[in-house]
């Protein structure tokens, strides 16, 4: 077997291949017993049917593009191999000679990583947000402790903004009740917004067994979307009571002895906190300008593809479970299609640069995985997916999805690396020292982010 290589851009290649006859041999041979498994002639058992037989009744043709078509994918293997390429999807083949008992010609079209040049990165400078937590920030989260722990109490006395009422809804839309749109004894706060735009107003003032008609467009169910005339009716209003902010609350709302404790503990989270969103910024702003850095040709055909996955999830999972469409998500996000269509090309072109120049930063720095970090990683995207790690696992095995773990991790780690060589300062001038906070798993989950990766395993079970 001969084979050439003419580069047609930075990104996709076409390779010449000559096949000697004799070289089909094996897979004429397999052909040849594949029918014999296949048809029936009077006079020879089934399976002893001699070649020049089938060469008569069913045609040399025959054995040829079944001969051919077992041998296509082994020649065009051997030639990527010894070519050193780096393909992508599926090649375009063309055969384009084939003579019997003389030759097999063809040529195949294919994708391929792009030759990506990593320049110095070490001068990279990014500014974050500086880690500052207020007292206003305190009074909030232990208020929000507070809420937690509220209690209510039935009053006897119209309903008011923070009061929980129970009510009962019936909801018409052309003047018919909808099967899915009665509930009774709903427990709703009055504020929370968790129901109906306009049930707020509807049942403040009301007092138990007080009715009310109001016009709300459905968030969900059979009419979801259209104007319906709903109909509440208030059967008990409770006031909500907060516990008084002590040493006594600390001692019912957590394991501290004093509010003082309670307090400094919340500091100490929401300080964490701050760290945790910092050193994803800098992650993130360090991609940005190591992307800027290094010139990625983008295959056509690979970012069409990534283009309609993106597109598919967001409407046959995402939108899905919310029971929207893509043109009522588009109507509440404000965007026109085409608007739509210009960020998702965007965002692809994004994930594909982050791939290609973050694993090209892997075999520069030589970086493994090891076992420990990859069955962290397992165990989070069994977490966000909503499967048992062993489910998970044995579903990543099946569908032959390991190496993209091990490449997702692997890649978190080239990113960890140039985020520690990065100069990040926050906004007050102080330059951050990021490296306690550069855990694998985090960086890692900042890398998806910008490949739009996340929980694509989970997707491809969930439609297996």
């Amino acid at each position: 077997m001969k084979s050439a290589v003419e580069t047609l851009n930075p990104t996709r290649v076409r390779l010449t291949v000559e096949v000697p006859f004799e070289e089909l041999k094996d897979s004429l041979d397999a052909a040849y017993k594949k029918i014999n498994q296949q048809v029936t002639v009077k006079g020879f058992r089934k399976g002893k049917i001699p070649a020049r037989v089938i060469d008569q009744r069913f045609g040399r043709g025959a054995v040829l593009e079944e001969a051919v078509n077992d041998a296509l994918p082994k020649f065009y293997t051997e030639a990527v191999n010894e070519a050193e390429l780096n393909v992508l999807g599926q090649p375009e083949v063309d055969i384009t000679e084939l003579k019997d008992g003389e030759t097999l010609n063809f040529t195949a079209e294919v994708d391929i990583r792009p030759a990506i040049e990593i320049p110095d990165y070490s001068g990279i400078e990014v500014e974050v947000d500086a880690v500052e937590v207020s007292e206003e920030d305190v009074e909030k989260a232990v208020s929000d402790l507070r809420e937690r722990f509220a209690s209510t109490s039935p009053v006897e006395r119209a309903a008011d903004d923070s009061d929980v009422v129970t009510i009962d809804l019936e909801a018409k839309v052309d003047g018919e009740v909808l099967e899915d749109g009665v509930a009774s004894g709903v427990s709703y706060t009055i504020g929370s917004g968790e129901l109906l735009d306009g049930i707020d107003d509807a049942v403040k003032g009301l007092e138990a067994g007080g009715e009310a008609t109001f016009t709300s467009e459905l968030k969900g169910g059979s009419a979801a979307g259209k104007e319906a005339e709903v109909t509440v009716k208030v059967t008990q209003v409770a006031a909500r009571e907060l516990p008084e902010l002590d040493d006594e609350f600390a001692q019912l709302a957590s394991e501290f002895d004093t509010l003082d404790e309670l307090k400094a503990d919340s500091r100490k989270r929401l300080e964490n906190m701050k760290q945790y969103d910092q050193a994803t910024q800098a992650q993130e702003r360090v991609l940005e300008k190591l992307l800027e850095l290094v010139e990625v040709p983008v295959p056509e055909k690979l970012l069409e593809d990534e283009i309609n996955t993106r597109k598919h999830n967001l409407e046959h999972h995402q939108l899905g479970q919310m029971g929207l469409d893509l043109a009522k998500y588009l109507e509440i996000q404000g965007k026109t299609e085409e608007e739509f269509d210009a960020e998702t090309k965007e965002a692809a072109v994004k994930g594909i640069k982050t791939q290609f120049v973050l694993d090209e930063l892997v075999k520069q720095e030589k970086l493994n995985v090891n076992q420990e970090e990859l069955t962290e990683h397992l165990m989070r995207r069994a977490a966000s997916s909503g499967m048992s790690p062993d489910q998970f696992a044995q579903a990543v095995v099946e569908g032959g999805q390991v190496p993209l773990l091990v490449g997702e991790v692997a890649r978190g780690k080239a990113l960890a690396v140039v985020v520690e060589k990065a100069v990040v300062k926050d906004t007050n001038g102080e330059v951050i020292d990021l490296d306690d906070e550069d855990d694998v798993e985090q960086v890692t989950e900042t890398v998806e982010a910008a490949e739009g990766t996340a929980d694509e395993a989970a997707e491809e079970k969930s439609e297996g």
